[in-house]
């Protein structure tokens, strides 16, 4: 079960459905995860600093069980990110972060209990 979290200073109205069902269904391929698996949360219009610039940027935060846990899994799970985030969001790969953190099953709680159990 992913969780893609975005956080950008770009305007929402550059996230339409679209694009959010669009960086769902990539993720989802990229990680080998079902698409209805995948959760996408879009925070956009932040004021965010990076590098030193105010200039467009985006962040994203994917936490997943099993398959962002090596240097190798995220370094290809990466290059795929960043050709999908400068193609659709036009931005250069010096204005995208990507931060990778490997969840247990322990740690979601789904359905009154936790996917350990389920």
């Amino acid at each position: 079960m992913p969780f893609i979290d975005v956080e950008t200073n770009l305007p929402a109205s550059q996230f339409p459905d679209e694009v959010v069902k669009k960086l769902c269904s990539t993720a989802a391929s990229i990680l080998g995860k079902p698409e209805d698996r995948v959760n996408v949360t879009v925070k956009a219009g932040l004021p965010m600093l990076m590098s030193g610039s105010m200039a467009p940027c985006v962040q994203l935060v994917i936490s997943s069980i099993g398959v962002v846990g090596t240097a190798e899994q995220n370094k290809e799970h990466s290059a795929k990110l960043f050709q999908f985030l400068t193609k659709e969001l036009g931005l250069s790969e010096d204005r995208i972060l990507l931060r990778f953190y490997p969840l247990e099953a322990w740690q979601i709680g789904k359905k009154g209990t936790v996917m350990t159990f389920l």
